[in-house]
C-alpha cells in the first residue's frame, strides 16, 4: 500500500522547516490516510480519531471559539523570508482562506502571528524594524477589514531591544493589540537569556500576554536527515525555552510574574520533563516552586490534542490555563475541535477551552 498526505497534516511547515521541499503539498483525502492509519495500528493509539478529525460532527451553531494560534502571511513578510532564504516565502493564504476555515471550525476569533522567524534576520537592522512594523499594520487592517474576528499579536525582534520597546509602545498604546507574539530562541539564545531582559520588563510592566512560537533550533539541524525539525525539534525547543526562562540567571520565570505567557502545542515536552525540572531545582537548592510557575502558565492544544498530549498536559495544569489554537494554515482548526473533543472534557471544560478562559485574558474580544 502507498500512501501519501498533504503535508500539512503532520508538520507545521514554517519557514526553514524543510527547505527541500518547501511548502508543496501532494494530495490524499485524509479518509484515505486513516485507512490506511488503521491497517497499521495508528487508529488503536488514538492517532486516527484525535488527530486526524474523525472523532466529531461538523461544527454547529454560531462560531465561539477563540483561536490564540492563527498564522497568517503579510506580502511584506513573504517577500522578506523568499529574499533570506528562497522558496515560497511561506503557505498559501489568503483573509478569506483563514475566514472559511474558522467558520469550519466554529472559531469566532482568531489572534493572529506571522510566520518564523518573525521579523529577525541575524542582526539589528532597519529593514527588520520596518519588517515588524509592516506586519502589524497589516494585522491591524485586517482587524479593521473584518470586525470582531481577528485581534493581534504583534511581532518584535527582542534582540533589537530599542526597536522592540519602540515597537511594544505603538502595538499597545496605537494598535490596541492583544499582546505579543515571540519565537522561542534567536541567534542561539533562549528566552530566559540576560539579553532579553530589558524587553520582558517592559512586557512585564504591561502584563503583557506573550504567546510563544518554537522555530529552527541552531543547535539541531538536520539531526535525522529524513525528518524535518517540526516534527521533534519544535516540541522540544519550547521546553528548552521554558527551561531557560526557569533556570538560567537572572530566572525571568520568576523575576517577570506579571507575563503570561502562553505556550504552543499543550507546552511541547514540558509535561513529560517536569521531574527532571524538580530535580534539577532541588541540585541546585533552589526556593522557587518551578512546578508552580508552570502551573501559572498558559498552553494552546494546537498540534497538541491527542489524547497522550492532553493527558499529559491536564495532569500539569488545571483547565483555567488551556486555550484553543489551531496553527492555521499549517492545520485545520476543525483537527483541534476533533481532538478535543474525541477527549471528552466536560461541556464546562470544552466551553472554557473554547472560549472562557480567552474571554477573561482578552476581555475586549466580543463574540
Amino acid at each position: 500500500m502507498t500512501t501519501t498526505f498533504k503535508r500539512k497534516s503532520l508538520l507545521c511547515g514554517c519557514v526553514g522547516c524543510d527547505p527541500a521541499v518547501g511548502f508543496a503539498s501532494t494530495a490524499v483525502s485524509r479518509r484515505s490516510f486513516l485507512a490506511g492509519s488503521a491497517a497499521i495500528g495508528l487508529g488503536a493509539a488514538g492517532l486516527a480519531t484525535a488527530q486526524f478529525g474523525t472523532a466529531s460532527a461538523q461544527p454547529a451553531g454560531k462560531p465561539h471559539r477563540i483561536d490564540v494560534h492563527h498564522h497568517i502571511v503579510p506580502p511584506m513578510q513573504r517577500k522578506m523570508n523568499i529574499e533570506r532564504h528562497g522558496g515560497k516565502g511561506g503557505p498559501a493564504w489568503s483573509p478569506q482562506m483563514s475566514l472559511e476555515d474558522m467558520d469550519k471550525g466554529g472559531v469566532a476569533y482568531s489572534i493572529t502571528s506571522i510566520l518564523n522567524p518573525g521579523p529577525w534576520y541575524g542582526k539589528i537592522e532597519e529593514s527588520s524594524r520596518q519588517l515588524a512594523r509592516e506586519c502589524n499594520d497589516y494585522a491591524a487592517k485586517l482587524r479593521s477589514d473584518h470586525p470582531n474576528r481577528f485581534g493581534i499579536f504583534a511581532a518584535i525582534a527582542p534582540l533589537d531591544v530599542e526597536g522592540s520597546l519602540k515597537e511594544i509602545e505603538y502595538a499597545y498604546d496605537t494598535l490596541k493589540a492583544e499582546g505579543i507574539a515571540l519565537w522561542t530562541t534567536s541567534d542561539g539564545k533562549y528566552l530566559g537569556d540576560p539579553a532579553f531582559v530589558p524587553v520582558l520588563e517592559e512586557l512585564n510592566r504591561r502584563r503583557a500576554a506573550v504567546y510563544v512560537h518554537p522555530t529552527n533550533a541552531a543547535c539541531c539541524v538536520n539531526v535525522v536527515p529524513s525528518v524535518g525539525p517540526s516534527v521533534i525539534e519544535y516540541a522540544t525547543d519550547t521546553t528548552r525555552t521554558v527551561a531557560s526562562l526557569l533556570f538560567e540567571k537572572p530566572g525571568s520565570a520568576f523575576k517577570f510574574p506579571n507575563i503570561r505567557w502562553i505556550w504552543s502545542h499543550s507546552g511541547g515536552t514540558i509535561p513529560f520533563l517536569t521531574s527532571r525540572f524538580v530535580r534539577l531545582a532541588w541540585e541546585r537548592k533552589m526556593q522557587e516552586d518551578v512546578i508552580a510557575v508552570l502551573k501559572s502558565h498558559y498552553y494552546e492544544v494546537a498540534q497538541g490534542n491527542t489524547p497522550g498530549q492532553l493527558a499529559a498536559l491536564m495532569k500539569l495544569v488545571s483547565i483555567s490555563q488551556v486555550m484553543f489554537g489551531s496553527d492555521y494554515p499549517f492545520r485545520d482548526a476543525k483537527e483541534a475541535v476533533d481532538g478535543v473533543l474525541a477527549y471528552k472534557f466536560s461541556a464546562a471544560d470544552t466551553l472554557a477551552i473554547d472560549n472562557g478562559n480567552a474571554l477573561k485574558m482578552f476581555p475586549n474580544i466580543k463574540i
